[in-house]
């Protein structure tokens, strides 16, 4: 390991470099990658989830593997709606994520690797080692930034064995009929066989105030309104997603100083949902194509890619500033049920980032669910919550 020089070496195993790696192994196999994790495992304790629009055939094919879970259509309930919507929804587990990772890397692969320092074309580890590489890229996951503006999607999700089959027979992706506690709640559950659930206990909020015990209860009192019976807790997972306000892309890509970053690193994710499945699989794609790997052609490649969607999320961080900045946060909810009154193709392109412009007249025609100076505030960044 000492004595070897690195084409690549990808400082974090998640979701991203986790890919990237796994993909360069399919495309290029001769490039000395090295893949390196704090943990005991690659992709720690998730589950990753997307809509069938959120990728392309292609895509979807070399992805497959790694997909657990596929539904036809899934379910949303509001105070003044439930529907079910039509799309095909998968689950990525980060146990098959780590199998399918572990066995292409091999000896590529060094978990429980902790480091002290990375540059653009180096790794010193923890015990004072050093790795050397043509090129370094960082994805160790989100990073707060001053120059974005965000709010958050925290989560705390269970998975449970029921005593008794659940019911259940497609994704429930938001019940907001639960008490908001104070900003946009949902619970989101995922039926992973007739008697398994992923629960997950969900608030749209300003900061990363949820607390770990208060959300167990909420599922607790979640379940045992629907009458499924816990009986054994299998795994927990616990997360804050950035929600995009807006930003300084442009600073935020300068503080890199030249490093190049993947991931929630790079600030690629959804700006509405904090899903960064699908750009990560297109990061991956894109990296895999490359015939160079200098910190300079990869700085340059992933800002064009990151600065491209961020243009491209111009409409979508619009529409979070009216989500949590106008009106109450507990009357957030109302702006989710008018959306989810839409029909399935513009929810679908919503989730895949891909609006037309007919989609964004519609969405803001009509009656506002938020008060209208406050949004008015919101969209012109005006807002003294801002």
């Amino acid at each position: 390991m000492m004595n070897t020089r690195w084409d690549l070496i990808l400082v974090g195993a998640g979701l991203a470099n986790g890919l990237i790696a796994w993909r360069l192994k399919q495309r290029q196999p001769a490039l000395n990658v090295l893949l390196l994790e704090a943990g005991p495992t690659p992709g720690g304790n998730h589950t990753w989830s997307y809509h069938h629009g959120d990728l392309s055939p292609a895509q979807h094919a070399w992805l497959a593997p790694l997909v657990v879970h596929r539904w036809d259509d899934y379910d949303v309930f509001f105070p003044a709606l439930t529907r079910t919507v039509a799309g095909s929804y998968y689950s990525v587990t980060s146990e098959r994520f780590a199998d399918i990772i572990s066995q292409a890397l091999g000896e590529q692969l060094l978990t429980h690797t902790m480091i002290t320092q990375l540059t653009p074309t180096s790794v010193t580890l923890k015990d004072g080692r050093t790795l050397e590489a043509r090129a370094v890229i960082d994805g160790q996951g989100y990073r707060p930034s001053p120059y974005l503006t965000v709010g958050l999607q925290a989560f705390l999700g269970q998975q449970w064995q029921l005593e008794r089959p659940h019911g259940l027979t497609r994704p429930r992706l938001m019940d907001a009929t639960v008490d908001q506690q104070g900003g946009y709640r949902f619970v989101y559950t995922l039926p992973l066989s007739a008697t398994e659930l992923l629960i997950e206990d969900t608030h749209y909020i300003d900061q990363a105030t949820l607390k770990a015990q208060q959300a167990r209860d909420n599922i607790r009192l979640y379940a045992s309104a629907q009458g499924w019976q816990l009986e054994t807790l299998q795994r927990e997972e616990q997360g804050n997603l950035p929600i995009t306000l807006t930003g300084n892309h442009q600073a935020f890509w300068q503080a890199a100083q030249g490093q190049p970053c993947s991931g929630l690193r790079g600030g690629l994710f959804h700006p509405t949902t904090g899903y960064s499945l699908p750009q990560a699989v297109a990061l991956a794609d894109l990296i895999a194509t490359q015939a160079s790997f200098t910190p300079e052609s990869l700085y340059r490649l992933v800002h064009r890619f990151a600065s491209q969607r961020w243009r491209e999320q111009r409409f979508f961080r619009m529409l979070n500033r009216m989500l949590f900045l106008a009106g109450p946060a507990d009357k957030r909810w109302q702006v989710m049920q008018r959306f989810y009154g839409l029909n399935d193709g513009l929810i679908a392109r919503f989730y895949a980032g891909k609006l037309t412009l007919a989609d964004q007249a519609r969405l803001l025609t009509g009656k506002p669910p938020v008060p209208v100076r406050e949004a008015l505030q919101a969209v012109l960044k005006q807002t003294p919550r801002l």
